[in-house]
């Protein structure tokens, strides 16, 4: 192919430097107004892609509040629609599964609260019957009204978190009967620090413990048994310690009776070791719970252990229920 220009002397020719440099300006006018119209478009484009892809990584890392922001062509801004109302379906989920998680919770913590059985009730009526019939009314009053009392703490209105102090008196009502039943068996003793009072535990949980070191661990005694109930601070931590000095136990044995593995005999409320430690954990976490420290013919103690929390600051936060 040959292309061949004829024109005048005198008009411009594409030899002339001048026309040359015209060109050459055209040239590079209309590619720099290219290069911007490109880079419009692109932003217009590409902003946006940013902006959408930086909300999905806030919504991935567990920030349901993410604004999401749509704009741009009409392909994004239907893309950023669909990614806020899934935002807002997850976000719904979450809460149903926290609500249901919730109700799982308190309906756990109920059943495993309503596993008392009557023999505790049946045995204190027979010993009450017994004092009323031996004329011992002084006896049978006392026994009735730390039996009052006990059912009373027991009951809570249905609070499954309760004051310390509940919780202590609680026991204490309860070594009261159990004394008038086993009468020179055993002796005990609280020391429980008054800063830890008016924190907030699980309720029975202390009675269990208890409970075990009378029917369990001083059950072949030949001298009296003791039985000591703390309470006292340890950090952040309070703990609650019921001590005997009985017949002690193996570390494998204790483990054991913390899963559950270790069936005991039908003495007592039929209330385990695993069953306190659920309680607390379904309240407070895996993280608390109860740890056993004993040795063969060494006694045992069992400490709780809870966060420090004051009972009222645990009803601002909706944990007592």
């Amino acid at each position: 192919w040959h292309m061949v220009g004829v024109s005048k002397g005198d008009t411009p020719s594409l030899h002339n430097w001048k026309t040359r440099s015209f060109i050459l300006f055209l040239l590079a006018f209309f590619l720099n107004a290219m290069m911007l119209i490109n880079f419009y478009v692109s932003r217009k484009v590409t902003e946006p892609m940013h902006r959408l892809e930086g909300a999905v990584k806030r919504i991935q890392a567990g920030d349901l509040n993410t604004k999401i922001q749509a704009s741009g062509v009409y392909e994004i801004q239907n893309l950023s629609n669909a990614i806020e109302e899934m935002e807002r379906n997850l976000k719904q989920l979450m809460e149903d599964i926290v609500q249901e998680h919730e109700a799982k919770r308190k309906s756990d913590l109920m059943v495993l609260q309503n596993q008392i059985n009557p023999h505790f009730l049946y045995n204190t009526l027979d010993v009450i019957v017994w004092m009323i019939e031996n004329e011992k009314s002084g006896d049978a009053v006392k026994a009735v009204t730390a039996l009052a009392r006990f059912f009373r703490i027991s009951l809570s209105r249905g609070k499954t978190v309760i004051p310390v102090s509940d919780e202590v008196e609680h026991v204490r009502n309860y070594l009261m009967i159990q004394e008038m039943r086993f009468k020179n068996k055993f002796t005990y003793q609280f020391d429980v620090k008054e800063e830890t009072k008016q924190l907030g535990t699980v309720k029975l949980i202390l009675q269990p413990l208890v409970e075990n070191a009378i029917y369990h661990a001083m059950e072949f005694m030949d001298d009296d048994g003791e039985l000591t109930v703390k309470g006292y601070l340890e950090g952040e931590e309070l703990v609650l310690s019921v001590t005997d000095n009985g017949c002690g136990m193996t570390k494998e044995r204790a483990e054991a009776l913390l899963r559950g593995d270790f069936v005991q005999t039908g003495k007592g409320s039929g209330v385990g070791l695993r069953n306190v430690q659920e309680r607390i954990q379904l309240v407070f976490g895996e993280k608390y719970g109860l740890r056993i420290l004993s040795e063969p013919d060494e006694g045992t103690c069992v400490e709780i252990h809870l966060p420090a929390i004051p009972y009222e600051e645990m009803k601002e936060r909706g944990m007592v229920s």
